[in-house]
C-alpha cells in the first residue's frame, strides 16, 4: 500500500516526472481521449479571439473542412476576399473576444435581441460601419441602406452555420468589454476605435467575472443546440496577451486577471457540461519551458513554431488515428511560410494601440 494517496497517482500528475523531466518540444498536456474527434468530414467551424483564425488556418492547410459559411460576393477574387475579412473566421464577424459577445451575436442572428444602437460613421471620412464589427469592411458602406443588408446578409450566415456544422471551436479572448448602457448590448471596440463617438454617458465599459463567462457560454451553447443538437464544441483559451487594459493597474496585472477568468471559467464549463471538450493551447503556450519558444519578439503573440506544436497536440488527440497520422505527414515547420501566414492574423483589439 502507498504511504499516502498521492502514492498511487500516476506521473502526470506530477511535475517533477511530467514537465521537469520531459523535453519541452515532448510535452503533451492532454491524458484522457476528449469525448469526440474531428474527422475531415466534420464541417469545423470556428469563432473567438485572434488566436482562433490560428486553429483556422491550421486545419485548412492539414486538409481538413475548414466551414466557411459566409462566402464572398461572386466574381471577388481570392484577395479581395481576404481583404474584405471573408476568411478570417467561419462568418464575417470578425474577432468575437468575450463570451457576452458571442450569446448576443446568436440572439441578434435569431432576432432575440435587436441592439437599439444602429450604426456609426466614421470621421476620416463619414462612411457607415456596423458598431458589433467596424472593421470587418475596410473600406466601410457608401449608405445605411448597405450597411444593413449586410447586415441582414451576415447574420442569416450566422443561422445558417449554426444549424449545419458539425464542430464549433471558440477561443475564449477576453474579459474586458464596452456596453451601450441603453441595452447592454456588447461592442467588439470601444466607441471613437474604428468609428462612433466615445461618449460615456452613452457607453460604458465592464469587467466579466468567472461567473458571467461560464454563463454566457453555457447560455450560449444552449442557444446553439436548440438549432443543432449534433453539435460538437470545442473550448479553448487564447494565450495571446491582451494589447491594452482600461483598468487602472499595469497592463501585465490586468493580463493575469483576464487570463485567470476565463482559465477558471473554462474549467468550470466542462465541469458542468463534458460533452464540451477544452482543448489546452493555453496551457501548453503559457507553461515556462515552452514560453521562450513559444512566444514571438513582441512578447505578445505566439510564433510559428508555437502554433505548429498547439495545432500537433490539436491533430494527436481530436482526430482519430487514421487523420492523425496524415495530418504528421502534411504539418512541417516551414518559417518562412508560417511568417507569412502568421501576417495575415487579424485582430481587432490592436486598432486600440495608438502606435
Amino acid at each position: 500500500m502507498a504511504d499516502n494517496p498521492y502514492g498511487f497517482l500516476p506521473d502526470h500528475r506530477f511535475w517533477r516526472k511530467a514537465v521537469a523531466s520531459v523535453p519541452p518540444f515532448a510535452i503533451d498536456l492532454i491524458v484522457h481521449p476528449p469525448p469526440f474527434v474531428v474527422t475531415k468530414q466534420d464541417k469545423v467551424a470556428t469563432a473567438g479571439s485572434c488566436f482562433a483564425q490560428e486553429i483556422a488556418h491550421g486545419l485548412q492547410e492539414s486538409g481538413y473542412r475548414y466551414y466557411l459559411a459566409e462566402q464572398p460576393p461572386a466574381g471577388a477574387s481570392a484577395e479581395e476576399a481576404l481583404r474584405r475579412n471573408y476568411s478570417m473566421y467561419s462568418c464575417r464577424y470578425g474577432n468575437i473576444y468575450t463570451t457576452a459577445q458571442l450569446r448576443q451575436l446568436i440572439d441578434r442572428a435569431y432576432g432575440r435581441f435587436v441592439p437599439r444602437l444602429d450604426f456609426w460613421t466614421r470621421p476620416e471620412d463619414g462612411r457607415f460601419v456596423d458598431p458589433f464589427r467596424p472593421r470587418i469592411e475596410p473600406d466601410g458602406f457608401a449608405t445605411l441602406e448597405d450597411m444593413r443588408a449586410d447586415r441582414e446578409r451576415h447574420l442569416a450566415a450566422v443561422r445558417h452555420m449554426l444549424e449545419t456544422m458539425d464542430v464549433f471551436v471558440f477561443t475564449f479572448g477576453h474579459t474586458e468589454t464596452w456596453r451601450h448602457r441603453s441595452d447592454g448590448a456588447i461592442l467588439q471596440l470601444a466607441p471613437g476605435v474604428a468609428g462612433g463617438e466615445w461618449n460615456p454617458d452613452i457607453f460604458e465599459f465592464y469587467n466579466m467575472t468567472v461567473s458571467e463567462v461560464v454563463r454566457d457560454f453555457l447560455a450560449a451553447a444552449d442557444r446553439i443546440r436548440e438549432v443543432n443538437a449534433r453539435a460538437r464544441i470545442i473550448l479553448s483559451v487564447s494565450p495571446v496577451g491582451i494589447i491594452a487594459t482600461y483598468e487602472d493597474r499595469h497592463v501585465v496585472q490586468s493580463n493575469s486577471v483576464v487570463k485567470s477568468i476565463l482559465r477558471a471559467a473554462a474549467d468550470e464549463v466542462v465541469r458542468a457540461r463534458p460533452d464540451i471538450a477544452y482543448f489546452p493551447s493555453f496551457d501548453l503556450a503559457t507553461l515556462s519551458a515552452t514560453v521562450p519558444m513559444f512566444y514571438s519578439e513582441d512578447t505578445r503573440r505566439i510564433d510559428p513554431y508555437g502554433v505548429d506544436r498547439v495545432m500537433r497536440m490539436f491533430f494527436d488527440h481530436f482526430t482519430d488515428r487514421a487523420m492523425r497520422k496524415a495530418a504528421e505527414r502534411i504539418i512541417r515547420i516551414d518559417v518562412a511560410a508560417e511568417a507569412e501566414s502568421h501576417s495575415r492574423i487579424i485582430c481587432d483589439e490592436e486598432a486600440i494601440d495608438p502606435t
